[in-house]
């Protein structure tokens, strides 16, 4: 924790980093992003050379940017030092001219404003900002709204909405969205959640705010586009970065027969490393495709051999393996 000395100098040095930042009205996240996981030694440790060489091999694939310390980052299994830690070096193997977006969400406002000034100081471009959910039968509209416009009044840099449900058990309401679109230093939302009538509401209400959606998985990546998401942050993009970055460009350029065919044959395999294996189902399969997966932190566990065949079998039927 960076305590009282962050609080101070945030609101002394901030004010005309942060003016800067607004006056151009930000930074444009329009693209496919992997959100990266962390890899572990096998004795729990974060490796930071595997690290390096799986965003080494990423970096050959026309993504706008990287998701350090998303959800599939492992970011609650990490100490702060090591998030800081992991983004600080994720910046060091990602070419400049590529946007790292830093996972900065904690559960107090507090905590997060201080995470995210301390990821901006080791070089994250955005922040991106899940929704506090502990006590999530309190986090209504009006909770959210203050929490969110704290973090983007002192972050020096932009901030990204993030709403994952699955993870949470908390969807961040349309009427919250389309307030905290309002704000100068928020610019965008990652949305989870895999309902595109959502999705496209909050484009629609948006419309006239400088502010972009993401779709958080690549399973209805398609369907965002059309209703008007700009890109997506996709799990599955860390195994199969080529093919999903080409239903990108098929979106973009309205060959949408062809994006249908391609993903058709991405559902599948997207929800074997989503929600039916998760993590350890995703770092498996990274381990079949040339990247390090490697172990899980505890209490995640490693697939079982049934499990591991079947996940196998949803990309082999579709082609993949």
């Amino acid at each position: 924790m960076l305590g009282r000395q962050i609080w101070a100098s945030m609101r002394q040095g901030l004010s005309r980093g942060l003016s800067r930042n607004m006056k151009g009205k930000k930074v444009d996240i329009a693209g496919i992003y992997p959100p990266v996981t962390t890899p572990f030694t096998a004795t729990a440790e974060v490796d930071y050379g595997k690290l390096e060489e799986n965003l080494n091999k990423l970096g050959t694939f026309p993504f706008r940017g990287f998701v350090i310390q998303g959800s599939t980052g492992e970011f609650p299994f990490l100490t702060s030092s090591e998030r800081l830690e992991v983004v600080s070096r994720a910046r060091q193997a990602i070419p400049k001219d590529k946007l790292l977006i830093a996972g900065s969400g904690c559960e107090s406002t507090q905590a997060t404003v201080e995470m995210t000034v301390s990821m901006a100081q080791v070089g994250a471009d955005a922040v991106m900002v899940v929704t506090p959910c502990y006590y999530r039968g309190r986090m209504s509209s009006a909770a959210l709204i203050h929490h969110y416009t704290k973090v983007a009044d002192l972050s020096p840099i932009p901030v990204v909405l993030y709403s994952v449900p699955a993870n949470t058990g908390l969807d961040l309401p349309v009427d919250a969205v389309v307030t905290l679109s309002q704000h100068p230093n928020i610019i965008g939302i990652k949305d989870s959640g895999g309902d595109v009538t959502k999705i496209g509401l909050i484009v629609h209400k948006t419309s006239k705010q400088d502010f972009q959606v993401l779709a958080g998985s690549v399973g209805f990546l398609l369907a965002s586009y059309a209703v008007g998401a700009v890109g997506g942050i996709c799990g599955l993009a860390n195994v199969l970065g080529a093919q999903v970055c080409q239903l990108e460009r098929l979106c973009l350029t309205g060959q949408w027969e062809a994006a249908q065919m391609l993903q058709h044959r991405l559902i599948e395999p997207n929800t074997a490393v989503t929600r039916r294996f998760g993590i350890p189902g995703l770092k498996k399969t990274m381990d079949w495709f040339g990247y390090y997966g490697g172990p899980c932190r505890a209490p995640l566990q490693e697939l079982s051999p049934t499990e591991e065949e079947a996940l196998r079998l949803d990309f082999s039927n579709n082609g993949w393996l």
